[in-house]
C-alpha cells in the first residue's frame, strides 16, 4: 500500500531520508527493508508532487522509424525516431557493434546528453567537446547504445511545452526514457536483464530520475548531475535570471512547479536527491561529482552521499554506491569515465 507523505512543512527537520509517515501521521524511523519500501513509495509520490504524475505505462512496444545510417569499421549508427505514444516522437541515435558477440546479445546503454542545441549528438564523437563523447566510447566497449533527445533539444528543439500532457519537461523525459527501455528490451540482441543509464549534467540528474521509476535499469552513472537542492548555486548571473538559485531548476523545461508551488525554497520541497538516489538501491549508483564544479556543489554531494549510503548499508549493498571526486571544473575526466566503464561493465558485461 502506497503512504501518502504529510505536507513538507510538517516533515521533520532532519535526517528525512529515514523517517517515513505512518497513515495517521505519525513519524517512524526506517529500521527495516519493509519500512524502506513505504518511505520508497512515498518518495516517488513525493518527486510527482512536482514533477507531475507518471503517465500510464504503454502496452505496446514503440514502433520506429529509421532517418539516417552511418557506418563505420567498428560500428553502425542509425538516426531513429520512437513513437513513445501516440503523436509522441522520441528522436535518436542508436549504436550497433560491428563485432558479434559469442552469444547473439549485447548488454544495453541508455546515453542522455548534457545541456546544448545539438542534443544527443552532443554525446557522440563527430560533435561531442572533449570528455563527452560516450555513446561511441560505450559502443566500441560492446554494448548497444540509445540516446534520444530530450524536450527542448536536438530535434525536439522548438517543442512547445505548454502544449504537451506534462507537467514537467522532467516527468515527459522520464516517460520518454522509460519508453526507450522497452524498445531495448524489445530487441533479440540485447540482453533485456542488462541495461544500465550514463550521463553528463542535464543527462546526469535525468539518468538518476529514469532510475528510481525504472527498476529495469540495473547501474545509474550520473557526472555532474546533483546536488542537494539546497547547496545548488548557478551562480549570480542564473539567480538573477530565473528569479532565484533554483531559478534554473524551474524552467519548463525541468520542473516549473519549483517555481510555482514551491517559490523556489529548497526548504518547502517535499524531496531531495539523497532521496531520489537511495531509490535507487539495491542497484548500483556511480557519481562523478568533481571538486571544482560550479554549478553542483560538491559539498551538496558529499552530504548526499552520506545520506543516502544508509539505504544501500540497510540493503546489505554498501559497495553498490560510489562517488569520485577529481579535481576538475564540469567535467567527466578521462579516468573517472573509464572507472565508470569498468563498473558497468562489471554489472551488464
Amino acid at each position: 500500500m502506497l503512504l501518502l507523505t504529510l505536507p513538507v512543512s510538517s516533515q521533520p527537520p532532519s535526517n528525512r531520508l529515514m523517517q517515513y509517515s505512518t497513515a495517521n501521521g505519525q513519524y517512524r524511523p526506517v529500521q527495516t527493508q519493509q519500512d524502506w519500501q513505504t518511505k520508497r513509495a512515498q518518495i516517488l509520490l513525493a518527486m510527482q508532487e512536482v514533477m507531475g504524475a507518471l503517465p500510464p505505462h504503454p502496452s505496446w512496444t514503440p514502433a520506429i522509424t529509421y532517418t539516417d545510417t552511418l557506418r563505420t569499421p567498428h560500428y553502425t549508427r542509425f538516426t531513429i525516431h520512437l513513437n513513445v505514444e501516440e503523436n509522441e516522437t522520441v528522436p535518436a541515435l542508436l549504436y550497433i557493434p560491428t563485432a558479434r558477440s559469442a552469444t547473439g546479445k549485447y548488454p544495453a546503454a541508455l546515453v542522455l546528453h548534457s545541456t546544448g542545441e545539438k542534443g544527443k549528438h552532443l554525446a557522440d564523437s563527430l560533435s561531442a567537446v572533449p570528455n563527452r563523447a560516450i555513446a561511441t566510447e560505450l559502443v566500441h566497449e560492446g554494448y548497444i547504445v540509445l540516446a534520444p533527445d530530450y524536450p527542448g533539444f536536438g530535434e525536439l528543439s522548438r517543442h512547445d511545452f505548454s502544449a504537451d500532457r506534462y507537467a514537467s519537461g522532467t516527468m515527459q523525459g522520464i516517460f520518454n526514457h522509460m519508453r526507450c527501455i522497452d524498445y531495448l528490451q524489445s530487441r533479440p540482441d540485447v540482453h533485456k536483464e542488462k541495461i544500465g543509464a550514463i550521463g553528463h549534467s542535464l543527462g546526469g540528474h535525468n539518468a538518476i530520475f529514469l532510475g528510481a521509476f525504472d527498476a529495469r535499469v540495473q547501474i545509474v552513472v550520473s557526472s555532474c548531475g546533483w546536488t542537494l537542492m539546497g547547496y545548488y548555486d548557478a551562480g549570480q548571473t542564473a539567480t538573477e535570471r530565473y528569479g532565484g538559485k533554483l531559478g534554473p531548476w524551474a524552467q519548463d523545461r525541468y520542473m516549473p512547479r519549483i517555481r510555482d508551488r514551491y517559490q523556489l525554497d529548497p526548504g518547502l520541497l517535499p524531496f531531495d536527491f539523497d532521496e531520489v538516489i537511495a531509490t535507487i538501491a539495491p542497484r548500483v549508483f556511480f557519481s562523478n561529482a568533481p571538486l571544482q564544479d560550479d554549478n553542483f556543489h560538491v559539498e551538496g554531494v558529499r552530504a548526499g552521499i552520506q545520506q543516502s549510503s544508509a539505504v544501500y548499508r540497510l540493503l546489505g549493498v554498501p559497495g553498490h554506491i560510489a562517488v569520485h571526486y577529481p579535481d576538475a571544473g564540469h567535467d567527466f575526466p578521462e579516468e573517472i569515465r573509464k572507472k565508470a566503464y569498468a563498473q558497468m561493465n562489471r554489472i551488464l558485461q
